[in-house]
């Protein structure tokens, strides 16, 4: 199952895999109009230009709706919108017209997780393993879910799963220490942080979580070093209503950075 990179609006950091474009067979040559517009809808998408990328779709929508892939696009330049109810009834029709189809499932998914909705978005990627149970985004988006529903041991469990699938998978390792930490395996998170600092020395959410730990630890020094370096590449470390609630860090590591930003200043 090949995905493309997270739509602006959904947690980059979180690794919430989002398949961008569904892609869709060319148009014989008496389609020309509608070709056209399948290009303009597809080009105003990648630029970012959401709203309208919006009306492209609409228009396509209207001329054949029975095609799923539109429907599903039409959600995600929603999603970039935060049109999320909106975003979420496009794709649930895109089911309906195509219901083996997986990236619906795990855009929508995305989105209940972006509202809050965690039962809905775990049902959404149960589906999605029931069709292919060795994809390791679709693993780590469920741990995602879990912790936001408080199920810590669940989440990771399936961060595990998705790392053994993709030893790679930065971002579902930088989740994984997160995870750890919450459920008081503060040395495994420490040293976990540090091993991915060392292979990914500009990840900043890694940067910024060792910063936390090390802080909470006593080790001050070494703690400030790794905040210049995590600010220095992305400024939002600085504000806690961002961590909490779009970066989603557990409240552990949350507690410790606020920490952190109350003592250092």
């Amino acid at each position: 199952m090949k995905k493309a990179l997270a739509i602006a609006g959904l947690s980059l950091f979180l690794g919430l895999t989002l398949a961008l474009a569904w892609l869709i067979p060319a148009q014989p040559a008496w389609a020309t109009s509608t070709a056209e517009l399948r290009q303009r809808a597809f080009a105003a998408t990648q630029a970012g230009q959401f709203a309208a990328a919006e009306g492209y779709w609409t228009e396509l929508i209207e001329q054949r709706p029975d095609e799923a892939a539109l429907w599903s696009n039409r959600g995600n330049v929603r999603v970039g919108q935060n049109h999320l109810p909106a975003a979420i009834a496009d794709y649930s029709r895109a089911i309906d017209l195509a219901p083996l189809a997986p990236d619906p499932y795990l855009n929508r998914g995305a989105a209940w997780e972006a509202m809050g909705q965690w039962d809905a978005a775990i049902e959404d990627y149960n589906r999605l393993l029931a069709l292919d149970s060795d994809d390791p985004a679709v693993y780590n988006n469920r741990a995602n879910a879990e912790a936001g529903a408080g199920e810590w041991e669940l989440a990771i469990a399936d961060y595990q799963a998705a790392i053994t699938l993709r030893p790679s998978f930065s971002l579902a390792y930088a989740n994984y220490a997160l995870a750890l930490y919450q459920t008081g395996q503060t040395q495994d998170a420490v040293q976990l942080l540090k091993s991915l600092v060392r292979k990914y020395p500009n990840f900043a959410d890694v940067r910024a979580g060792l910063t936390a730990a090390l802080w909470e630890q006593g080790q001050r020094g070494e703690a400030e070093s790794h905040w210049v370096a995590a600010v220095g590449l992305d400024s939002r470390y600085r504000d806690l209503d961002w961590v909490t609630r779009v970066r989603r860090w557990p409240p552990a590591m949350v507690t410790a950075l606020r920490h952190f930003l109350q003592l250092s200043t």
